[in-house]
């Protein structure tokens, strides 16, 4: 059991090292491609409030769909050392909120999206572009 993890460990610290690391939220939109998120934005809040830096903003289909993609952002954070302070909304998905500290991701269905509104609300938030993967 202990060579199992002291394995884990040394493996994580290798990829934490990396020098190519992705920003963590662009891990999470890379993530919510993976999973036919619609409609992803990123929101820098850097220079608009101090309680995050990042907003990644998509919908789903429905309610699997939304379970699926912040399901699927989990994962692929946890693999890089990254767990949430807590996830809101799981269970209805409508709108879940996965609050990362620095980062927060909004998944909507298309008819809160479009009620909440939060790219209108922020919209003194630069968005941000990323490369195609």
């Amino acid at each position: 059991m202990m060579q199992v993890r002291e394995h884990s460990l040394l493996a994580r610290a290798e990829r934490l090292k990396s020098p190519k690391t992705e920003p963590h939220w662009l891990v999470a939109v890379r993530a919510a491609e993976s999973k036919q998120a619609k409609n992803i934005r990123v929101l820098d809040l850097r220079e608009v409030t101090s309680f995050a830096d990042y907003f990644v903003v998509c919908s789903g289909a429905n309610t699997r769909q939304n379970q699926a993609i912040v399901d699927e952002i989990g994962k692929q954070l946890k693999e890089r050392g990254e767990y949430p302070h807590s996830v809101e909304g799981y269970e209805n998905a409508e709108w879940i909120l996965a609050d990362y500290g620095d980062y927060l991701i909004h998944i909507f269905s298309e008819k809160a999206r479009a009620y909440y509104d939060l790219e209108r609300l922020w919209r003194d938030a630069k968005p941000l572009e990323w490369p195609a993967a």
